[in-house]
């Protein structure tokens, strides 16, 4: 036990070195984002989630004997060219669980020679394979095979997601993974409805305009929602005929290679998807300055995202689509029904152990009901169930790894230092793992670190305002525009709002509400195009006019 406890301690700490190298280099990990989906139509639909009696947040996560998850790491390395192989150097990394920091397994850690054999695999796939020249039929049927899939394996996939994650495995399971096999029935529905336009032209010409796959994309993947992420970014490639490489956050990699294998089984041409382990300097890097890679999707944070961007033009000028970062203000009219307002705030900050690019953590109230929410919100946090994921009505798991626990922290202190009112917790929660007990600040003000940049935790910071046009200037008074939320009884206040938010989505009266028609993106530095939807179809598209004289033409 004692050489096993050393071994892991080794482990972790070659990674942090490895992370913290990551830090100079902002491409580490794909970041974070994204969102629940509309099964959880809060607060009815978080309530079915819970047990019947909450508890005050305790130190249970410490105490308890972590679960052990009921599915087996089959898949843990690099999938090239429709096979599992090894990385070309031989390395490996530690993926952590986050409930204790023990080593789950070691994964193939891929580097800039994988990332050249990963998409020399998907343009041969593009330009000689039978994926872009399938039926569009065809691939239509394979995607809902590997719906069917997802749907069959649902349970294991959940618990890796749990495992690998630390998200609470009744969310995964329940909403998550079937969302996932949602989204990837949306994109089969396209796959066959993707047509282009015959255009009259003012003069004898036949003119055609097509809308053809763009050929090799390369995806980058964040830790917060790992499956879903892949489905948003697969899902519409793969319906456009594309081919594909993606990298996995190095913190979450194990559910993204198990779905993978399951696309295979689905019928999926080898070479059409690869996927590579591995570190923002090395794998990241390579993805994104390759020459050969014709589109770069990337969620992640805004820093990360600026890398990225500079990358890929300075390499080939490739398209990039961009899911950053978020500060999205959530905000209470004086005609809210405080408890409902409450509850709905507390989901909008807390779901996702606050690990959320769209998270509502500018919680602005009005100055009418401000103390009566400062006091219910604070209720609610303490009942906030913390523990093992894996435990039945547990609603928050541990921080990802040790370093967003520790950057938590250190956000929980600049508010105390910064003169914010420590409504309650603002310490780890347990000795073992990288639990953070529930967190409220009172008296924020718009200039205070907590107000201005994305913690990304359980951190909730209430704001107090006292009029509309005050509150709609303080609310775009932020570098981002992902996402926003209204809560009133008032169609004028919330007609109102939802033009003057400068956010890609504004929720009234619920939040988190996310389904595969709707489009997801953000204004100003939260992104650059949109996921899901319509929308996401036009990212893996080039548009080609094709005109063609014609001679005698009956008509024109």
């Amino acid at each position: 036990m004692a050489s096993a406890a050393a071994a892991t301690r080794r482990a972790a700490a070659s990674l942090a070195s490895r992370r913290r190298l990551s830090g100079s280099f902002p491409l580490v990990a794909a970041g974070r984002r994204a969102a629940v989906p509309s099964a959880l139509r809060m607060p009815d639909g978080m309530r079915g989630l819970l047990p019947g009696v909450l508890q005050r947040f305790s130190t249970a996560a410490a105490v308890e004997e972590p679960i052990t998850p009921s599915v087996q790491v089959n898949y843990t390395k690099l999938l090239i060219n429709g096979n599992f192989v090894d990385a070309a150097s031989g390395k490996t990394f530690p993926t952590l669980d986050p409930r204790t920091g023990e080593v789950i397994a070691h994964v193939a850690e891929g580097d800039a020679e994988d990332i050249n054999r990963a998409v020399a695999a998907a343009r041969k796939a593009f330009d000689e394979g039978p994926w872009p020249k399938m039926t569009a039929y065809e691939r239509s049927r394979i995607l809902l095979r590997f719906a069917d899939l997802i749907e069959k394996h649902n349970d294991e996939l959940a618990a890796l997601e749990t495992w690998d994650n630390g998200k609470p495995y009744e969310q995964a399971a329940h909403i998550e993974v079937p969302m996932v096999a949602r989204l990837m029935r949306y994109y089969a529905g396209w796959a066959d409805k993707i047509h282009g336009l015959v255009v009259p032209a003012d003069g004898p010409h036949h003119v055609q305009i097509l809308h053809e796959p763009i050929g090799v994309a390369g995806q980058i993947i964040p830790w917060n929602f790992p499956l879903l992420m892949f489905a948003w970014k697969v899902g519409p490639a793969l319906a456009c005929g594309n081919t594909l490489v993606l990298k996995t956050a190095e913190q979450t990699p194990l559910s993204a290679l198990y779905i993978s294998k399951l696309l295979h089984e689905a019928g999926l041409p080898e070479g059409v998807v690869n996927v590579v382990s591995g570190f923002g300097p090395t794998a990241g890097a390579a993805l994104a300055s390759h020459m050969d890679v014709d589109k770069l999707a990337f969620t992640g944070s805004t820093d990360t995202g600026k890398v990225v961007l500079e990358l890929a033009a300075r390499s080939n000028l490739k398209t990039v689509t961009l899911e950053l970062g978020g500060k999205s203000p959530f905000i209470i009219m004086d005609d809210a029904d405080i408890d409902h307002a409450v509850e709905l705030a507390h989901f909008a900050l807390f779901f996702n152990q606050g690990q959320c690019c769209c998270a509502g953590s500018r919680t602005f109230v009005h100055e009418r009901v401000y103390d009566e929410f400062v006091e219910k919100a604070k209720a609610r946090a303490l009942k906030r169930v913390v523990g093992d994921p894996f435990r039945k009505g547990v609603e928050q798991g541990p921080q990802i790894d040790d370093e967003q626990f520790n950057k938590i922290l250190r956000y929980i202190r600049s508010g105390v230092d910064s003169g914010a009112n420590l409504v309650t917790g603002g310490d780890r929660l347990g000795e073992k793992g990288y639990y953070i007990q529930p967190t409220i600040f009172s008296d924020v003000q718009d200039g205070m670190k907590i107000a201005q940049e994305e913690i990304f935790g359980p951190v909730q910071s209430i704001l107090k305002f006292k009029d509309l046009n005050e509150v709609i200037k303080r609310a775009n008074a932020s570098p981002y525009g992902l996402a926003a939320g209204v809560f009133t009884n008032s169609l004028d206040t919330a007609n109102t709002l939802t033009r003057a938010l400068r956010a890609g989505t504004v929720w009234i009266n619920c939040f988190d509400i996310f389904d595969a028609a709707i489009p997801f993106g953000g204004y100003k530095m939260s992104g650059i195009g949109r996921e899901k939807g319509i929308d996401s179809l036009k990212n893996y598209l080039q548009v080609k006019a094709v005109v063609t004289p014609i001679k005698n033409a009956a008509w024109l």
